[in-house]
């Protein structure tokens, strides 16, 4: 699987397409390396393009541009509050960055 989405992701994927009036569309996934090495993420919500990866997971319809396929491989997107944070927010686990720590077992 290219990419994959947590349910509580998902759910709050489809809260903010229902917000913002944007639920006919789908949400666009990419990635960006940096100069340090690291990816750094974008997220919004668009109309699929020709070369588009396209793809559902628990309702949320997903695409991802060829120039972020390979960095996005194996990731999954969360959405769960950081350790020392106090809000959740989406967060990507992704053994592609280098910075990438996976979680301690609970």
């Amino acid at each position: 699987m290219l990419l994959r989405i947590t349910e509580k992701a998902a759910k709050q994927i489809l809260v903010s397409a229902n917000s913002s009036g944007m639920q006919n569309l789908a949400l666009r996934i990419a990635g960006l390396r940096v100069a340090d090495g690291s990816i750094e993420y974008a997220m919004g919500f668009d109309e699929p393009a020709e070369n588009d990866t396209r793809f559902a997971q628990h309702e949320v319809d997903i695409l991802i541009a060829p120039t972020s396929t390979e960095l996005l491989s194996g990731a999954v997107l969360d959405f769960d509050t950081p350790e020392n944070e106090t809000e959740p927010q989406f967060i990507f686990l992704n053994p592609n960055d280098p910075l990438f720590e996976p979680p301690e077992p609970d």
